[in-house]
């Protein structure tokens, strides 16, 4: 974890690169750990810890002697020998009893060593409280038991491990196992639940939304911004005033036919924003929204929520478990596959509401082939190549492009108007663009009309149950998804087809689409703010990240039903900006920013932004436009390409944050125009993308040349060859991760040669002095 870390420390959180990395990361993180120790509840930040008891979590507060403790207890029994006392406590901790005494007043054995380490040292080096040395002393003399220093050891136990006096507490606060009575406004209602089951193009949500669109009111809840946005256009074009609600984004109905225009047409900076907040606009009776944004307060007839089967997502699952719990509604419409609909079941039994299954078949034929692709000399007009990493979306288009082929790309880090613009182009029928390359992004969200899906390949990059990336064939759910975006209903192309890129994985494929989905066994859960406030009444000592580390090796879940959501993003935000004086509800909420924590220029921005919050200082445009160096040029090389695409996450966090903090991020429709306006720069890099990496490559060469020239200039013939060879391949590396820029690579260049040429001249004017 701590190597992004480290990474964004080493390239952002300085004013420029500086060029010995090295000693900077250590002083940080020194100070850290010095900061650490003293707080009393360290969170050791490693896999082996998270998956041991929650003791690991607890390093013991020194315990300081109490002034009063004056000798007095030696003017009573006499001075106690050392040796004695050493002996007498060594024995008390080989008691078995006093094993079982500590475990029932919460310690168990890893945090009863700890504590008796604490305590024969503290006895050692200090002087006994009076009655202690008296009792210690009877010992010794054969008049007491051993078994009487407990009370005396619990003491300075708890003094050490303060959480043991609210333990209880905290079980009551993270005690998980009936979730559906966190609700009980939506318990009071008899809900009517719908479960349309089906694959993709199946019609399912399309009967969820007939209802939607004819009631009083309702509520659709979806996975993605593009998802909401989509039902916002349908429900307005149809006459049905409904209002939009993500968390960068609040759109009345009003603006619908602005907003229509704005995708279609360059954006207009006179163009009115209407936004719910303005007073004078009544919100609608009609909603849709990211299933996050999912309000439980307001009540509706018909509520829908899509992709139920997400409800099991290692990261986001607990939006899907807050809405389906807490929604109030008269009908509630669950869209997704058929995988889910027992832990659905199993669900409503403990909310005491009965639950309709709706199945649906596919609406058009899908056909597995029985020859891989073998070659891109194979792509056909409707082809779409699915790949799951960018550096195969860059290669793959710009080898269909080198055949005579024009190319739509998406990826997940395009912005939504760019991911649109491609659909739209490739969708077309008058347009020249026939060949998609995409990642699973298409799986979900956007309408294409599709011929035939290729995999590239069958491997992706997943996030396991302890928040760890690992390389491993597709889930079944995948392959279905993305497979059933081939052959469209009502589009060109109504018979799909499907097939992969190697020969080799072409037998796994048709085994992964010849099963069911597979079966969602749990719902995820997430502890709330209001959860974390209480534990940090308990624990005022403690980090937030702590805190939630705490939570959730103490929560209690049925774990036949629910399961506990991956906490890795939020707790590595929390480290990042522990130094920062912050309110812990608005720590929290800094926390839950949805960011790309493996973007390092993100997160320094972030970084940069919850400092000048807790300084009490507005993040303005005039700031942010500092910070990102706006107006930003055209990308003329992948590197610069994705550089945008890092800049446009930041202006995607500062719209999510200036609706949770709208005092100090004031001047959202300024950023929102600065959005739209890189939106179209990206969106020209995407449609230009060959020459882009035609560009980058240029670039690597011409960088790895002139940092051999820089190297030219050094004494050493041996220590220049060794040298030159280690920052050439690290400056590739940096560029093609899109760590640095070009520019900034250049910038580094230049203080490296100046730094070169400052050194002579010092050795110069020393040379000169001795003379």
């Amino acid at each position: 974890m701590y190597k992004g870390f480290s990474r964004i420390l080493a390239f952002y959180c300085t004013d420029k690169l500086q060029p010995c990395i090295s000693p900077l990361f250590n002083s940080v993180l020194t100070t850290r750990k010095g900061y650490l120790g003293n707080i009393g509840y360290v969170c050791k930040r490693t896999k082996k810890y998270d998956r041991g008891g929650p003791s690991a979590l607890f390093t013991p507060v020194p315990v300081k002697p109490n002034p009063d403790d004056i000798n007095i207890g030696e003017e009573f029994t006499g001075r106690l020998k050392k040796q004695d006392l050493l002996k007498i406590l060594n024995k008390f901790y080989q008691k078995p009893e006093v094993r079982m005494l500590a475990s029932e007043n919460g310690l168990d054995d890893q945090l009863l060593h700890q504590a008796f380490l604490s305590f024969r040292r503290h006895c050692l080096e200090h002087d006994l409280p009076p009655d202690l040395h008296i009792i210690i002393s009877d010992i010794l003399h054969g008049a007491g038991h051993i078994d009487d220093l407990f009370p005396y050891f619990l003491r300075h136990a708890r003094l050490a491990f303060p959480h043991l006096d609210c333990l209880d507490d905290l079980k009551k606060i993270s005690d998980l196992r009936t979730p559906a009575n966190w609700y009980p406004q939506a318990r009071n209602l008899n809900r009517k639940i719908i479960f349309h089951a089906g694959p993709t193009n199946s019609g399912k949500t399309y009967h969820a939304l007939e209802r939607f669109l004819k009631a009083k009111s309702g509520v659709y809840c979806g996975p993605l911004k593009l998802l909401a946005t989509e039902i916002y256009h349908k429900s307005n074009s149809k006459g049905t005033p409904c209002d939009l609600i993500t968390g960068e984004e609040r759109r009345h109905a009003s603006q619908y036919q602005t907003l229509t225009e704005s995708l279609e047409v360059e954006h207009n900076p006179e163009t009115e924003n209407y936004l719910l907040s303005e007073p004078e606009l009544t919100p609608s009776s009609h909603v849709a929204c990211t299933v996050e944004m999912t309000s439980l307060n307001d009540t509706y007839e018909v509520a829908i929520i899509d992709e139920i089967q997400m409800i099991g997502d290692r990261g986001r699952g607990w939006a899907w478990t807050r809405a389906v719990l807490g929604l109030q509604a008269d009908e509630i419409h669950l869209c997704g596959e058929a995988g889910a609909i027992n832990l659905i079941e199993e669900i409503c039994y403990t909310t005491g509401e009965e639950i309709e299954v709706r199945t649906y078949k596919r609406l058009t034929e899908l056909k597995v082939e029985d020859s891989a692709l073998g070659s891109l000399d194979n792509v056909k007009p409707g082809d779409c190549i699915v790949c799951f990493n960018k550096n195969d979306i860059y290669s793959v288009s710009r080898a269909i492009e080198q055949r005579g082929h024009e190319v739509a790309v998406i990826y997940g880090s395009l912005p939504p108007g760019t991911k649109l613009a491609q659909a739209n182009k490739f969708n077309d029928p008058e347009s020249s663009c026939k060949v998609m390359v995409a990642t699973d992004a298409i799986g979900l969200g956007i309408n294409l009309s599709i011929r035939r899906i290729i995999f590239y390949s069958l491997i992706k990059p997943i996030v396991n149950e302890d928040g760890d990336k690992e390389m491993d064939v597709i889930s079944i759910s995948q392959a279905l998804q993305i497979a059933g975006r081939a052959g469209r209903y009502g589009s060109a192309w109504e018979t799909g087809y499907v097939t992969a890129f190697k020969p080799e994985d072409l037998a796994t494929l048709k085994t992964l689409l010849s099963k069911p989905s597979d079966p969602v066994t749990q719902a995820g859960l997430h502890p709330t703010a209001e959860q974390m406030e209480l534990y940090a009444y308990h624990l005022p000592h403690a980090s937030l990240s702590s805190l939630m580390d705490i939570f959730v090796h103490l929560c209690t879940v049925d774990d036949s039903l629910y399961f506990m959501c991956n906490t890795e993003a939020f707790k590595f935000l929390a480290e990042m900006i522990q130094h920062v004086p912050l309110p812990l509800r608005a720590r929290y909420v800094f926390c839950c920013a949805p960011i790309n924590n493996k973007l390092p220029f993100v997160c320094a921005t972030f970084l940069k932004m919850v400092r000048q919050y807790s300084r009490n200082e507005p993040i303005t445009k005039s700031w942010l436009s500092n910070v990102v160096d706006w107006p930003l040029p055209s990308p003329k090389t992948i590197m610069d390409l994705v550089h945008l695409e890092a800049v446009f996450d930041v202006l995607e966090l500062y719209l999510w944050l200036s609706y949770r903090f709208p005092d100090m991020f004031p001047d959202v429709k300024l950023v929102r125009e600065m959005e739209t306006e890189l939106d179209a720069i990206i969106q020209q890099g995407i449609f230009q993308i060959t020459r882009l990496l035609r560009n980058s490559e240029q670039v690597l060469k011409e960088g790895h040349e002139n940092l051999e020239v820089l190297g030219r200039g050094k004494k050493s013939t041996h220590m220049h060859s060794k040298g030159d060879e280690s920052k050439g391949k690290l400056s590739e590396m940096l560029v093609a991760k899109g760590l640095i820029t070009p520019q900034m690579l250049k910038k580094l260049q230049q203080e490296l040669s100046t730094e070169n040429t400052e050194r002579g001249r010092k050795k110069t004017n020393n040379r000169n002095r001795r003379k």
